[in-house]
């Protein structure tokens, strides 16, 4: 299925879970958030949070600086 991806179209097996997506995209273990739709997806959802086919994830993740 393709998914949007942080803006970008992707590839994904159906039935992929929004932490295996997020996976994919950073490997920082804390400071990461995940928008599904517009939507915020709390982390503890995210395993049993399933995407579909056109969804939009955005992956944010915290960054330090000033």
């Amino acid at each position: 299925m393709k998914v949007i991806v942080n803006g970008e179209p992707r590839e994904l097996p159906e039935g992929v879970s929004v932490a295996e997506a997020v996976a994919s995209v950073t490997g920082a273990g804390t400071g990461v958030a995940a928008a599904l739709n517009d939507e915020v997806v709390r982390r503890s959802a995210w395993d049993t949070t399933t995407l579909r086919d056109a969804d939009r994830l955005e992956v944010l993740t915290a960054v330090q600086g000033g």
